[in-house]
């Protein structure tokens, strides 16, 4: 299997909290979801991957090259970025970002930007200071993608959109990895969203990776169990990753699926969501 990005053992220290250990890969030509609770060390990790901060240990591979410590301007521009806010000066319009963009890039796109523009109907005369919130997200995605990026990371963008709009974005990113040589990491607190597109899951917590696995894998391995206090009790404590306790009943998140299928026959396991798996791990319960 090639590898768009691969991450081994990143490590980064701030006075109040620290990236340890962070290693994952994300395959070409797939979509990586990048779930994990405020704080979690999404963006810090995202930082880390485009140079942007200082990193005490690890090795950071992208299409090949080693760029822990240092990118050329050909790596630079083979990887698309959008945040979830504008990084363009309010008073600009559509038009006035193409004619920088077309200086700054080289293999910008001036045809696909138009395309772009007329596909998510961003209006050309208007600043950037009268767009939606929806609209600066479409803009910024229509000027990662004519620069033609390998690889296309989103921090949050899709969040606090509508569902048309998200839905329409989703539609661009399953069409930009169809050739099998783009890859996009999706960092979201959207999980319905991820679980519609994404091949892969990267759950972070407390700034450690709990899991990276498929997302078919991760939806497999992980049900809920809920029962009376007093048979929660008895289910072996390897299986159990956390559980949430009322006055008489119990929700436990088991790992292991097939296993305690196996071994406790009679119980019955529902299907869980990322975001389940998410709040479970993320305080939503009491942790085994």
């Amino acid at each position: 299997m090639e590898y768009c990005l691969e991450i081994t053992n990143l490590n980064k220290q701030y006075t109040n909290f620290q990236l340890r250990d962070i290693s994952f890969n994300l395959p070409k030509g797939t979509i990586m979801g990048f779930i994990g609770e405020n704080g979690a060390g999404k963006t810090t990790t995202i930082k880390s991957i485009l140079n942007l901060i200082n990193i005490d240990s690890g090795n950071i591979v992208f299409d090949g090259n080693d760029i822990t410590r240092d990118m050329s301007q050909q790596q630079k521009e083979a990887i698309g970025v959008v945040l979830d806010e504008s990084c363009f000066h309010e008073m600009l319009r559509a038009k006035d970002i193409q004619k920088i963009m077309k200086n700054m890039y080289k293999n910008w796109d001036t045809t696909m930007f138009e395309s772009y523009i007329n596909k998510f109907k961003i209006p050309t005369n208007k600043t950037i200071k009268e767009f939606s919130k929806g609209t600066k997200v479409k803009l910024n995605l229509a000027v990662a993608l004519s620069h033609k990026p390998k690889l296309l990371i989103l921090d949050e963008a899709t969040s606090g959109l509508d569902p048309v709009i998200r839905n329409q974005i989703l539609d661009v990113f399953l069409d930009f990895i169809q050739d099998e040589e783009h890859t996009i990491l999706l960092s979201s607190h959207i999980t319905t969203d991820l679980e519609k597109i994404c091949d892969y899951i990267t759950f972070i917590h407390e700034g450690q990776i709990v899991f990276s696995h498929t997302k078919d894998e991760v939806l497999e391995n992980y049900g809920i169990v809920r029962c009376s206090n007093s048979n929660a009790i008895t289910y072996d404590s390897s299986y159990v990753v956390s559980m949430k306790k009322t006055q008489f009943n119990s929700s436990i998140l088991i790992k292991n699926k097939g296993r305690f299928v196996k071994q406790y026959p009679t119980s019955i396991i529902e299907p869980v969501t990322l975001e389940e798996i998410m709040l479970f791990h993320s305080g939503g319960g009491q942790s085994c």
